[in-house]
């Protein structure tokens, strides 16, 4: 085993580790049933923000937006990054603060099948099984994606099977899942996400721009050598076709306002609905530039493709 490889194994099992405390840190905090679903409603505004945002764009915008903007050719894949940062901010604008004070006065809701039980006055608890059934055919299939990943992940670096890989990912997630509830999971997302996603996909296109003498002069030497990957609107040979396509990108937006149910509950976690409009500047930030810099590593990897082949 070189120096390297230990190295690695070293740091993911510290990394894996700390997951696993935090899960038993975590139980032996819960004293309630509140505590357990909803981390009692004491969630402050950063990790409220950061937490939302790492579960939100998760492993997709480290690989699905550079690919994208690799695709598209360059920045013009930007549109989708777009309508994704309008649907986030309408989400935080216009749904946060209603939900958080709306799922505490119907009887203290904990969970959103919960909440439209109450909201509604459902007696026969049809709204509540529906929307449980929703949520559990749906977060089934997104859940298992993330598993998946996972086990290819321990594939590649360690070489182990991937059964064996697939039933380590979700036996950690699992722990710390099942014994620290959702305060294990909102602290886990915050630190995976909000803090390592954030700054390994700000620290590609940074150290990328500054082996190429800085930003500046980045820009200026993609736009002498390889302009058309600056263009905004694309290459359209069809101009209708694109205006469906932009209309398309900036839709993904829709599917933020409103919807993922993992993004809504921390909403209502909370601890004070004054505190939303702090955690709303802080996820905005924390959008816009992952979003940005993820749309310059694809296409960075664009212009890396063009000057091979030119």
């Amino acid at each position: 085993m070189t120096q390297d490889n230990l190295m690695i194994i070293i740091a993911f099992a510290l990394y894996l580790g700390l997951m696993m405390y935090i899960g038993i840190y975590y139980y032996r905090k819960s004293n309630s049933i509140g505590d357990y679903i909803l981390g009692g409603r004491q969630l402050g505004p950063w990790i409220t923000a950061l937490s939302a945002e790492a579960s939100d764009m998760s492993g997709w915008m480290l690989m699905g937006v550079p690919g994208l903007a690799y695709t598209t050719g360059g920045i013009s894949g930007v549109w989708i990054a777009v309508g994704l940062t309008l649907g986030t901010w309408a989400n935080w604008k216009f749904v946060s603060r209603r939900l958080r004070n709306h799922t505490e006065v119907a009887s203290d809701s904990l969970t959103l099948p919960d909440y439209l039980k109450n909201r509604f006055h459902d007696q026969s608890h049809s709204v509540a099984v529906i929307s449980a059934l929703f949520i559990l055919i749906f977060f089934l299939i997104y859940t298992s994606s993330g598993f998946v990943a996972g086990g290819k992940l321990f594939n590649t670096i360690f070489g182990l099977d991937y059964t064996v890989s697939l039933f380590i990912t979700a036996g950690i997630v699992v722990f710390y899942t099942f014994l620290g509830g959702f305060l294990a999971v909102s602290w886990t997302d915050c630190i995976q996400g909000g803090a390592l996603m954030f700054f390994a996909i700000l620290a590609v296109p940074i150290t990328a721009a500054m082996f190429m003498g800085g930003p500046v002069e980045t820009f200026q030497l993609i736009q002498q050598e390889f302009p058309q990957g600056l263009n905004l609107f694309g290459n359209p040979s069809d101009w209708f076709t694109w205006a469906i396509g932009l209309i398309s990108a900036l839709g993904w937006g829709l599917g933020y306002f409103g919807q993922p149910p993992h993004i809504l509950v921390r909403f209502m976690a909370i601890s004070d609905a004054k505190e939303l409009k702090k955690s709303t500047n802080i996820a905005m930030v924390w959008v816009i530039l992952s979003l940005m810099a993820a749309i310059a590593v694809g296409s960075s990897v664009t212009y890396t493709c063009y000057l091979i082949n030119w």
